[in-house]
């Protein structure tokens, strides 16, 4: 799952029944406008207030999540996860999506509030790679005087805290739960 930037998220609302007739009349929405699936889904009404029983077709989206939205769907979860992760920084919520996916959480159908709490529960922060996060646990748990930091093996330390109490992925470790 690649991260998102949900405040930014926003599709092309055209409608079946002007893609039949060869047309692919519709407008960019940004989701950010809308507080919910039903706010949205009455600025697509008005968008094809032209026709009649409209059958709304989302025929391209950015920053929309797999599985949050369909070519004919869009997921009540989304909203309620927009307003979740906005309190998150950008480099928290890139490491939110990292979790998800390594997780397999599906974010169509669990609690949005419950995944964040989880996510904050297990993210330790962002590390160039699993030896920096380890010589940083060195530091701020053991008083190691300069003679032994010199004979310390960083590199079998971080392997073997990744053995079981944590888990690195593009750059972000977290907690193993």
């Amino acid at each position: 799952m690649e991260a998102k930037v949900l405040s930014e998220a926003k599709v092309y609302v055209g409608t079946y029944g002007k893609y039949n007739n060869g047309s692919l009349s519709g407008a960019w929405l940004d989701l950010s406008d809308y507080s919910d699936k039903e706010e949205f889904y009455e600025a697509c009404r008005e968008l094809h207030k032209d026709e009649e029983d409209a059958e709304y077709m989302f025929q391209d989206w950015e920053n929309v999540p797999e599985g949050l939205i369909g070519e004919s769907w869009i997921s009540e979860n989304f909203f309620s996860l927009r307003d979740a992760v906005e309190d998150l920084g950008d480099t928290e919520q890139e490491a939110f999506f990292v979790w998800c996916n390594y997780k397999s959480h599906d974010l169509s159908e669990e609690d949005a509030d419950d995944l964040i709490k989880a996510f904050q529960d297990e993210y330790i922060g962002q590390y160039d790679d699993e030896e920096t996060f380890a010589t940083q646990i060195v530091a701020e748990c053991y008083e190691l005087p300069d003679f032994a930091e010199t004979y310390f093996d960083y590199q079998r330390f971080a392997r073997d805290l990744f053995m079981c109490d944590y888990w690195f992925d593009d750059g972000f470790v977290f907690r193993a739960a």
